[in-house]
């Protein structure tokens, strides 16, 4: 896991996958900026869905970009960053950068392309490639070894920023590592005022977005529950899911993807979803006094105790018709993706 979590330079936007208060780090190792990549990867990725658009003067849109335009509307729409619309205005933001720090999203610019001084703007990819809208080309990526752009190349700039941790998951918590490395690969979200709100309880329609994170599902029918449009934020997911068997609908046709799910909900999809099986040793190592062996979700509820790698569910009650909350939820994913 990187050292380091990701969130949006202070006073520049606000950003769905926030961790801690602001407290910038001026210089990473180059070791350590490598380890703390994934928004600036998620930037880069969504860039690359453009690659081939053309270059249109004053452009900022799909049908046509020039190369500033083209930085803001990936910031703005992969991340939800707001930055200045100009190359020249880009160039005054975010901390600078060398070479041999870059990591990817950090915005790359070039002088004397077609004027003197500061006058293109691409996005770092990675690998000494760089993401940006090209006259020739279009969005395309260019090498900085090229002949044309690294001669030109004049500097670079973070707009995103590296911290440490969630402000009310500190790094004592049993489950810090899990909620760390679920939200470093973009599997869960904190919130934009730098918390993860740990005890809060997660929907059906959440637990059906971060199970499919993991799993990668596309389903091949989408319209399937009443209360789930095409338009809902997790109908890909649902869709997934329900296709995969790990979370049902009820007999009225609804999902109720809003509605919470209890702890014992939680153990059977996650067994279901990770298709993880307790052999006889282990299903005899039942922790839980409440848990009876002829329970009905006895098996996945001892999984959760046999698989557990942070010690929230090392217990003597696992609470099953308690709400499942974010933290027991991130944990018991974090533990499924690493047992063995």
């Amino acid at each position: 896991m990187g050292k380091f979590k990701k969130i949006v330079a202070s006073g520049l936007a606000s950003f769905m996958l926030m961790t801690t208060a602001p407290v910038a780090i001026p210089a990473l190792s180059h070791t350590e900026a490598q380890a703390a990549t994934s928004i600036g990867a998620s930037l880069v990725e969504y860039g690359k869905k453009f690659m081939g658009v053309p270059y249109v003067f004053g452009g900022t849109t799909p049908r046509g970009f020039d190369c500033s335009g083209f930085t803001q509307y990936v910031y703005k729409h992969s991340a939800g960053i707001s930055i200045p619309r100009t190359t020249d205005q880009q160039y005054k933001i975010g901390t600078a950068v060398s070479k041999s720090e870059l990591v990817p999203g950090d915005l790359v610019f070039f002088k004397n392309t077609y004027r003197a001084g500061i006058s293109h703007v691409g996005i770092y990819a990675g690998n000494n490639m760089v993401l940006n809208a090209t006259s020739s080309d279009g969005i395309a990526l260019v090498s900085l070894s090229n002949s044309y752009w690294g001669p030109k190349y004049a500097g670079a700039k973070r707009v995103v920023e590296y911290f440490d941790g969630f402000k009310d998951v500190p790094k004592t918590a049993l489950t810090y590592d899990a909620i760390t490395t679920l939200t470093d690969q973009n599997i869960i979200q904190g919130f934009d005022d730098y918390t993860f709100r740990p005890d809060e309880p997660v929907t059906r329609g959440q637990a059906a977005a971060i199970i499919n994170r993991v799993l990668k599902g596309k389903p091949e029918i989408m319209s399937h529950f009443k209360d789930v449009p095409k338009s809902n934020r997790f109908a890909v997911d649902i869709a997934a899911i329900r296709e995969a068997g790990i979370i049902n609908g009820y007999p009225d046709k609804t999902f109720r993807p809003e509605a919470y799910m209890s702890r014992t909900e939680m153990a059977v999809i996650v067994q279901k979803a990770f298709e993880l099986k307790l052999g006889n040793a282990a299903a005899a190592s039942n922790p839980y006094a409440e848990i009876k062996s002829g329970y009905w979700a006895y098996e996945p509820i001892v999984t959760m105790s046999v698989i557990d790698k942070t010690g929230i569910f090392k217990t003597e009650k696992y609470y099953g018709d308690h709400r499942a909350t974010r933290e027991a939820f991130s944990a018991a994913i974090y533990n499924a993706m690493n047992a063995k």
